[in-house]
């Protein structure tokens, strides 16, 4: 399916409209590097008509692999564009990769899907049989208190970084930053 820019004028940002942009988005030989877990499936069913390009994914269900590989793949093939599908509970346990992405000014676009929640964890809870986990359990899955404010971390370590809370603003962002060198965030709110 062929998806244009106006496609997502006033539409709610949800899993399946970032999957939309990011698919129709993404340039010809680009890296994408997935470890947007639950968030990136639409993203993932949806890449078979997307532009030519490569996925590195999650290897053994890994948690914290998706920023250190991008900056490998930014290093590895600097003539080419990659995406950071990024959850925004793992992408805690390798933080300072975006560090290491200003400083060698690495051409990695970050999408930081911030549905405030460790949300593959909470699948996990759910899959041991626990239907109403406990306060302690909750509280060990929520990232909302305080919330996580990806944006100002980003740019505490040199990343430009936006905030995107519909479609619409989310593909303007994401289209603005392929468009310029360099590494860039962008905080998809879910």
């Amino acid at each position: 399916m062929c998806w244009t820019r106006s496609r997502w004028s006033n539409g709610a940002l949800d899993v399946a409209t970032l999957g939309q942009a990011v698919a129709a988005l993404q340039p010809e030989g680009a890296i994408v590097v997935d470890e947007a877990a639950t968030s990136g499936a639409a993203w993932f069913a949806l890449a078979a008509g997307a532009p030519r390009h490569t996925v590195l994914g999650l290897t053994g269900g890994a948690i914290g692999q998706g920023l250190p590989t991008a900056v490998g793949a930014a290093i590895a093939c600097p003539d080419r564009k990659v995406v950071a599908l990024q959850a925004d509970g793992s992408g805690m346990y390798t933080l300072q990769a975006l560090w290491t992405m200003a400083r060698e000014s690495l051409d990695v676009v970050v999408v930081v899907c911030a549905n405030r929640a460790y949300r593959i964890l909470q699948i996990e809870v759910a899959r041991a049989g626990i239907a109403e986990p406990g306060p302690a359990a909750r509280a060990l899955t929520d990232l909302s208190h305080p919330p996580l404010d990806w944006c100002a971390l980003a740019r505490g370590m040199g990343v430009p970084a936006v905030r995107a809370d519909d479609a619409a603003s989310f593909a303007k962002a994401f289209g603005d930053a392929l468009a310029e060198p360099g590494p860039a965030l962008i905080e998809a709110l879910l």
